[in-house]
C-alpha cells in the first residue's frame, strides 16, 4: 500500500470508529481501553514500533500520515500517553527480551496504563537528587519513599521507577531504574489538585514494596543512563503530542481562535499569523527530527530544543487567547467546576513549562549540549550522595 492509499484507509478508519467532538463517558478509561484495542487491532498503534515486540514495523511516514488525518478527531488516547511516549519506547530500546515480550503489546494495545516516576518533593528540576531508596534482598528489591507530579498514577498499571541503590556514590552513579506494579502492596496514590481545579497528576508513596530483580531496567546503579533515554523519549513526544489526540479540542489553538476572533482588526490577523508561524516551525522542526530517527540519527539533546519550542507556543497561544477574549477567558460553560474549556486551556498552559523539564533546565540542555557551550560549576558531580545537603537530606 502505497502513502497515498494508507492515509485514505486511515482517514476511513478514524470516521467510522473516532468520530468528531465525541464527548468521553463515564466510563472514560474502559473506553479509552476498547479504542486502543480497536486501534491496535486496525494496525494504527505502534506504527514505528518493532514487528517483533507487538509493532507495525513502519516508518516515521505512516505514522506522520496517520497523526495527520488524526488530529481531525477527539481520540480517548491520553492516558495512554506515557505509556507511548516514554516508558514504552525505553523498554524498547533498554529493556530485555522478557521485559519486551511481556510488556510492550499489552501497552499498545490499551491492556495496561503506565505512568513514570522520576520526579520527587525534596529534588525539584534536579532528578539525580532523588532519594527513594531501593535495597537488594536476594533476587528482589525493597523500596521506601515518595514520588510527585506522576500524571494518570490514578489509572496506571505498572510505573517506569527511578531509585537510589547506591547512596556511596555520586547522585549520578548510584541509581537503578525498575518497572513496579502500581498495584502492589505498599503503593499508594493520591491525587493532586492544580489551578484548573482538576487532578492531573498524583503523589505516590512507596513502603517497603518488593520488586522483583528481573523488572530491573539495565544494570545495577546504571538508572541514570536508562533514566536520560526515557527523558529524551519524554521531550521528543511531548512536543510531537504523542497519544495526546487533544488538538480539534484546543480552544487556544489557531483553528479556534480564528472562528472566536475579530479578523477584520489587522493587529489580530497579526497575532493569528505569528501564531501560524510558531505552529509550522514546531512542526517542521519535529518532522525533521523524525526523519533523521528514521535514518538512524537520535536526536538527543535537540529534543529539548523542542521540546521548548512547544512549551513557548502553549504559553503564546493562551496569552493570545486570553487576550483575544478578554473577561469571557475565565468565564463559560464548565463541566460543574465553574470555568469553562477555555479557562481551563489557559490554566493549564504554564505546566508546560515545567512538565517533562522546566524551561530553564531546557536552555541549560540546549546550551552545553548542542551549542557547545561551557557548562556552570558543578560542586557535587565527584561526592558521595550520602554526603550531600539536598532536599530533606541532612
Amino acid at each position: 500500500m502505497n502513502l497515498d492509499e494508507y492515509r485514505r484507509a486511515a482517514r476511513a478508519w478514524l470516521r467510522d470508529y473516532a468520530r468528531p467532538g465525541e464527548s468521553a463517558p463515564e466510563n472514560a478509561i474502559s473506553h479509552a481501553k476498547d479504542f486502543m484495542a480497536r486501534l491496535y487491532d486496525a494496525g494504527y498503534s505502534g506504527i514505528t514500533w518493532p514487528a517483533r515486540w507487538g509493532g507495525q514495523g513502519l516508518t516515521q511516514a505512516e505514522e506522520r500520515a496517520f497523526a495527520a488525518e488524526a488530529r481531525h478527531f477527539s481520540l480517548p488516547t491520553y492516558v495512554f500517553s506515557i505509556g507511548l511516549g516514554m516508558t514504552g519506547p525505553t523498554l524498547v530500546d533498554r529493556g530485555t527480551d522478557e521485559q519486551r515480550e511481556r510488556f510492550v503489546r499489552p501497552l499498545l494495545r490499551g491492556e495496561e496504563i503506565w505512568c513514570q516516576l522520576f520526579s520527587e518533593p525534596g529534588a525539584g528540576s534536579d532528578v539525580a537528587a532523588l532519594q527513594t531508596r531501593a535495597v537488594r534482598d536476594g533476587d528482589r528489591w525493597i523500596v521506601n519513599g515518595q514520588k510527585v507530579w506522576t500524571s494518570v498514577a490514578q489509572h496506571a498499571d505498572w510505573g517506569l521507577l527511578l531509585t537510589r541503590t547506591n547512596p556511596d556514590a555520586p547522585k549520578h552513579r548510584g541509581l537503578t531504574m525498575f518497572v513496579v506494579g502500581m498495584r502492589d502492596p505498599g503503593v499508594t496514590v493520591r491525587p493532586l489538585k492544580d489551578m484548573t481545579g482538576r487532578a492531573h497528576f498524583n503523589e505516590v508513596f512507596f513502603d517497603d514494596v518488593a520488586v522483583p530483580d528481573a523488572h530491573r531496567v539495565g544494570e545495577v546503579d546504571d538508572g541514570w543512563s536508562v533514566a536520560v533515554t526515557t527523558l529524551l523519549h519524554e521531550r521528543l513526544s511531548i512536543s510531537a503530542g504523542v497519544g495526546m489526540g487533544r488538538a480539534k479540542d484546543d480552544p487556544t489553538s489557531l483553528e479556534a481562535l480564528r472562528r472566536t476572533a475579530d479578523t477584520s482588526d489587522p493587529l489580530v490577523r497579526d497575532d493569528l499569523v505569528e501564531l501560524h508561524i510558531r505552529t509550522r516551525a514546531l512542526a517542521l522542526f519535529n518532522q525533521r527530527l523524525a526523519q533523521e530517527a528514521e535514518a538512524g540519527l537520535f536526536p538527543g539533546a535537540r529534543g529539548s530544543a523542542a521540546k521548548l519550542l512547544l512549551a513557548e507556543l502553549t504559553l503564546f497561544e493562551a496569552d493570545l487567547a486570553t487576550r483575544l477574549a478578554g473577561p469571557s477567558a475565565v468565564v463559560g460553560t464548565g463541566d460543574g467546576e465553574g470555568a469553562g474549556p477555555l479557562a481551563h486551556a489557559i490554566s493549564l498552559a504554564p505546566a508546560m513549562s515545567l512538565g517533562g523539564g522546566t524551561n530553564e533546565i531546557m536552555r541549560n540542555i540546549i546550551g552545553e549540549r548542542v551549542l557547545g557551550l561551557p557548562p556552570g560549576p558543578r560542586v557535587d558531580k565527584t561526592v558521595p550522595f550520602k554526603d550531600l545537603k539536598v532536599g530533606t537530606q541532612g
